[in-house]
C-alpha cells in the first residue's frame, strides 16, 4: 500500500508544481520619463561632451510567456551634441534635436512576483521635426572639422539599434521600474557621399529612465 501511494505521488507530483507555475499573460500601460546624454559619432572626428536633455512617453508591454514578453514606447526625445573646445574654452557650441522615437523592443525577464531584473532588446525609428543651435562662435572656427556648423540637418529619420538591463519593483497599485539603455543610431543626420564633408554622423545615446505601469489584462 505504501509502495503504491508513494508511486501515484510521484506520479501527480509534476502535475501539481505545473499547476502552481501556470503562466499568466499580463498587458500593461503606463508612462516614462528620464534623462538623455548624447553625442554624435562623427568621421572625421569632431571633439564633444555629452549634451543632456529630456526623455518621456508612453509605454505598452505585453507578456506573452514566462521570462519573455513584448515592449514597445512613444517617446518624446531631446538629443544632439555639444562641441568640446579645449585649447578654446571661451568658445560654445551645441546643437539639440528634438524629435519622437518608437522603440519596439524584447522584454526579457527573471525574478520574483515582486522583484524582477530584466533586459530591453530591440529597433528603435525616430523622426527629427526641430533643431536649435547655441553658439558664439561669430564666424570663428576654433575645430579641426568645422562644416557642421552651417549644415541644417539633412536626414531627419532616426533609426538603429537600442537595449539595457533595469530592475522592476512589482507592488499592489502597479509596476515601477527603473533602467538604463544605449542607442547606436544605423542612419547619419546628414549626407554622406564623397563630396560630402563627414563620411559618418550617426548619433549614440545613453538614458535612464524610470518607468511607471499599471497591468490592464
Amino acid at each position: 500500500m505504501r509502495r503504491l501511494r508513494l508511486s501515484i505521488l510521484l506520479l501527480v507530483l509534476p502535475f501539481i508544481g505545473q499547476a502552481q507555475n501556470v503562466f499568466k499573460r499580463e498587458l500593461s500601460v503606463g508612462a516614462s520619463f528620464g534623462m538623455n546624454f548624447s553625442r554624435v559619432s562623427f568621421a572625421p572626428r569632431v571633439e564633444q561632451k555629452m549634451m543632456k536633455g529630456f526623455t518621456g512617453g508612453l509605454t505598452i508591454r505585453w507578456l506573452t510567456e514566462n521570462h519573455l514578453g513584448l515592449q514597445a514606447e512613444i517617446n518624446y526625445t531631446q538629443q544632439g551634441w555639444e562641441e568640446n573646445f579645449e585649447e578654446q574654452p571661451q568658445y560654445k557650441y551645441s546643437r539639440a534635436l528634438t524629435g519622437f522615437e518608437v522603440p519596439f523592443m524584447t522584454h526579457i525577464y527573471f525574478g520574483s512576483n515582486r522583484f524582477r531584473f530584466f533586459v530591453n532588446l530591440g529597433p528603435k525609428i525616430g523622426y527629427i521635426f526641430s533643431e536649435k543651435t547655441e553658439s558664439n562662435l561669430n564666424g570663428a572656427e576654433p575645430n579641426r572639422n568645422n562644416a557642421q556648423h552651417d549644415l541644417p540637418i539633412q536626414k531627419k529619420l532616426d533609426w538603429g539599434l537600442c537595449g539595457g538591463p533595469g530592475i522592476e519593483l512589482r507592488t499592489s497599485i502597479g509596476h515601477f521600474l527603473i533602467e538604463g539603455r544605449y542607442y547606436y543610431a544605423l542612419g547619419d543626420l546628414f549626407y554622406s557621399t564623397k563630396s560630402d564633408p563627414f563620411a559618418k554622423s550617426s548619433i549614440q545615446n545613453i538614458s535612464a529612465k524610470l518607468t511607471y505601469l499599471f497591468p490592464i489584462k
